[in-house]
């Protein structure tokens, strides 16, 4: 496997296994069969509620501790935002079963951003959390916390796929010392990515998926990518990518693909803000 470092030195699998979506009653065993693929990066969340089950997963593996790195995020918390983040940090901490999280990150950019973000500080220095970052941060949002805050994000986690590149923020979140990470690598099969022609063509020349084809995309572009499935032979085609590696030619054919914009939805929307900001988490 290959890693990523981020900019407090600590090492990150460049990919993963993400469990959301996955229904609740198949996510231990996915995570158990993912692990037995080789998967030692899981990204998790408060708002997926399958924490205890990703837990029970990680306990019965055996694996050492120090040879995962586990991800949770925190949701937007009520005031005072300080106080709430450390007790969801806890409650998310507990239901995984662990000591320490190697990645904790802000879900949404709403709330009381900065109350939430030094609580996050707090528990990296108490290392509870050895790397703390951000989720769906645009850039505006993110340069804001980095300008204004002692610690920079290790970690932005933003929707990347072959429709929405991201390709000019990822330049600017690496002058910030930022690591990009990709949700909704495969853009959940919209814009019939799994028959593209494009991607279908590099794949028939090397031997691959379509699949294969993105993760190698996103990998080779240093982005850290958490692609999610309940089939032991599909978590493990996935990954099964770094035998080969795309032309630049390639490259700049899947570049052609953008479109410029979210296929799920914009965190600039009011009424997406409204929604996001009057959610909260049971327990």
């Amino acid at each position: 496997m290959q890693t990523v470092t981020l900019n407090n030195g600590v090492e990150m699998p460049v990919l993963g296994f993400g469990v959301f979506q996955i229904p609740l009653e198949e996510t231990e065993q996915a995570v158990t069969d993912a692990l037995a693929a080789g998967y030692r990066l899981l990204d998790t969340a408060a708002s997926y509620g399958n924490e205890e089950a990703v837990g029970r997963a990680i306990k019965n593996s055996r694996i050492p501790r120090d040879e995962l790195f586990v991800t949770t995020k925190l949701y937007v918390q009520d005031a005072p935002a300080e106080d709430n983040t450390k007790r969801a940090f806890e409650t998310s901490l507990n239901k995984l079963g662990l000591d320490h999280l190697d990645l904790y990150l802000m879900h949404q950019p709403y709330g009381d951003v900065y109350g939430q973000w030094r609580a996050m500080e707090s528990l990296h220095r108490q290392g509870l959390a050895r790397a703390i970052g951000v989720a769906n941060f645009y850039p505006d949002r993110l340069l804001d916390l980095v300008i204004n805050n002692e610690i920079v994000p290790a970690v932005n986690q933003i929707e990347t796929h072959p429709f929405f590149q991201r390709v000019d923020y990822q330049e600017l979140m690496r002058e910030q010392g930022v690591q990009i990470q990709s949700w909704g690598g495969f853009a959940e099969g919209k814009n019939d990515l799994f028959t593209n022609p494009v991607l279908s063509g590099i794949g028939e020349k090397h031997g691959k998926s379509v699949a294969q084809v993105v993760l190698r995309w996103l990998t080779q572009r240093g982005v850290v990518a958490i692609p999610k499935s309940v089939r032991p032979e599909r978590m493990a085609e996935n990954l099964d990518v770094f035998d080969f590696e795309l032309t630049d030619d390639q490259m700049a054919s899947i570049a052609t693909l953008e479109t410029g914009g979210s296929l799920f939805f914009d965190h600039h929307d009011p009424a997406m803000v409204n929604w996001l900001s009057a959610r909260r988490l049971d327990g």
